[in-house]
C-alpha cells in the first residue's frame, strides 16, 4: 500500500514538472491545448520572459516583422527582443479564435492585439504545429490590421 502511494507521489510530482505548454487533461481536446499555449505564449510578454518566448518557437519559425520575414528561432529572438525590454510590455494580445485540422498536427489561432492602453491595434494570426515532443509551437506568424474576431 505504501509503495503504491510513493507511486502516486512520484507520478504526481512528475506529471506536475511537466511544461505547460505540452500538459493535457484527460478529454482534453486540441483546440483546448492550442488555446492554452497561445494564452501561455502570451503571458511571456506581460512577464517580460523572453527566455520562456522562445520556448514556444519552432527551431524553423517564419515570423513577420511587416514584410520581412525572420527565419528560425534564434532570428525571431532576436527580432523580438526589444519588445521584452523595460518593464512594461509594450502590447500584449488573446486568442479568439483557434482551429485546429482534423489531423490534429497544424492548428490557427487569431485574435486581437491591445497596446498598453487596451486599444486594440492589430490582429495577430499564428500557424501552430505539434511537435513530436507533444508540446505545439510557433511556425508562422504574422500580424494583420485590426478586424472583428469571430460572432
Amino acid at each position: 500500500m505504501i509503495s503504491i502511494r510513493i507511486a502516486a507521489i512520484v507520478f504526481s510530482a512528475a506529471l506536475a514538472a511537466c511544461s505547460s505548454m505540452s500538459a493535457s487533461a484527460p478529454g482534453e481536446s486540441a483546440r483546448d491545448r492550442v488555446w492554452a499555449a497561445e494564452l501561455a505564449f502570451a503571458r511571456t510578454m506581460a512577464d517580460r520572459n523572453l527566455g520562456r518566448f522562445s520556448e514556444f518557437v519552432a527551431e524553423e519559425a517564419v515570423f513577420f516583422a511587416g514584410t520581412t520575414a525572420l527565419r528560425g528561432r534564434s532570428k525571431v529572438v532576436e527580432g523580438w527582443a526589444g519588445y521584452f525590454a523595460g518593464p512594461d510590455a509594450p502590447f500584449s494580445w488573446e486568442p479568439d479564435q483557434v482551429e485546429v485540422l482534423e489531423s490534429g498536427g497544424l492548428a490557427w489561432s487569431t485574435g486581437p492585439v491591445r497596446d498598453p492602453t487596451g486599444k486594440i491595434v492589430a490582429r495577430f494570426n499564428s500557424i501552430w504545429r505539434l511537435e513530436p515532443s507533444g508540446q505545439w509551437r510557433v511556425v508562422f506568424d504574422k500580424g494583420s490590421p485590426p478586424s472583428p474576431g469571430p460572432k
